[in-house]
């Protein structure tokens, strides 16, 4: 059945939860739950809580890529806008602003002005396709990069803003070890579940065949605009969430948060991932958080990068699929393999 039928199908607007789940996300998630326990506090917050952090901006991207197919370079300045919102509206120790807010308010406002940004940005790069998409998205994350570097007034210019803090609930302070890792991890869940069912849903199907064909939804009556722009607003609120929690990880925001390099970052982990499944930017997210934090002593500080490159490079010439490509290709797959064995 192809996805234009499917859009108007009665089930397509009713995904079921159960349907969404296998033993694999119930051994995933057990894995995730009682990873704290093994693990010291750095595998912990550095590896286990900012790749869940990396990996939600990557989702971001992969909503707007895989389901939409329009690249995004523009992500990791969606995040930064809401972590910008966290040091304006909270507190900081710069000096600048800081308005002392509370963090149930900053939180929301700073995720809800993120989407809202992203949608600005959709509204404009909705206009072009392929490589154009890449094009104007990179130069409206360039241009935010310098804006704020060169702004003191709003963004407090090149040094941006330290000292952000993530609250205290209940006599618990969120930014501890484990207390931080159950956030990121429940926060990357939750937005998993979100593409997961919303991949499901009439808008993601429509979403999906609009990628596939445009012209054909643009004939059948569908505004193929503003299911971009909607694509994009939801993609941002993925982003703006993993913002507040990159400001709290950091405990900083600059300029150099939204550089260009992390831009870059973003797209090498989906890609390396995978852009078909919402797992895959988890997975790529924890190979490059991984090389990131251990490839300097193995090749070198100024060598990381080229470390990095080569395993994109690797990956994309054996499997543009990215690991979740080569997990289909040569993984284990029990009807597969029953019926070759048979």
């Amino acid at each position: 059945m192809s996805l234009l039928t499917e859009v108007g199908s009665p089930a397509a607007s009713r995904p079921h939860f159960p349907e969404l789940f296998t033993q694999g996300h119930a051994l995933l998630g057990f894995v995730l739950l009682v990873y704290p326990a093994l693990a010291s506090d750095f595998f912990v917050t550095q590896i286990g809580a900012y790749s869940l952090i990396v990996g939600l901006i990557a989702l971001s991207l992969m909503v707007l890529a895989g389901y939409g197919g329009m690249v995004s370079m523009a992500q990791i300045t969606i995040a930064g806008a809401a972590a910008y919102v966290v040091a304006i509206l909270g507190d900081n120790n710069s000096g600048v602003h800081g308005l002392g807010w509370s963090w149930w308010i900053v939180v929301p406002v700073a995720a809800g002005s993120a989407s809202v940004l992203s949608a600005i940005f959709g509204w404009i790069a909705v206009r072009t396709e392929g490589i154009y998409t890449i094009m104007i998205t990179l130069a409206i994350a360039t241009a935010c990069f310098y804006f704020t570097q060169q702004n003191y007034a709003l963004f407090n210019g090149f040094p941006g803003y330290s000292g952000l803090r993530a609250p205290t609930v209940l006599g618990v302070y969120w930014r501890d070890p484990q207390p931080f890792y159950y956030l990121c991890l429940t926060v990357a869940a939750i937005g998993y579940v979100a593409v997961l069912y919303a991949a499901r849903s009439t808008f993601g199907l429509t979403l999906q065949a609009i990628r596939d064909n445009p012209r054909r939804m643009r004939a059948i009556g569908f505004d193929v605009t503003a299911h971009k722009v909607f694509a994009w607003w939801l993609a941002g609120l993925l982003a703006g969430v993993a913002g507040v929690l990159l400001a709290w990880f950091n405990g900083r925001v600059s300029p150099g948060t939204i550089a260009v390099a992390p831009a870059i970052n973003i797209l090498v982990v989906a890609v390396i991932g995978g852009l078909r499944h919402p797992i895959g930017p988890f997975v790529g997210a924890l190979v490059v958080v991984v090389i990131q934090t251990f490839a300097i002593d193995i090749v070198g500080a100024e060598r990381f990068n080229t470390l990095i490159g080569l395993f994109f490079l690797v990956i994309v010439f054996i499997s543009p699929d990215g690991i979740l490509g080569l997990w289909a290709r040569y993984g284990p797959h029990p009807e597969r393999d029953g019926k070759t064995s048979g």
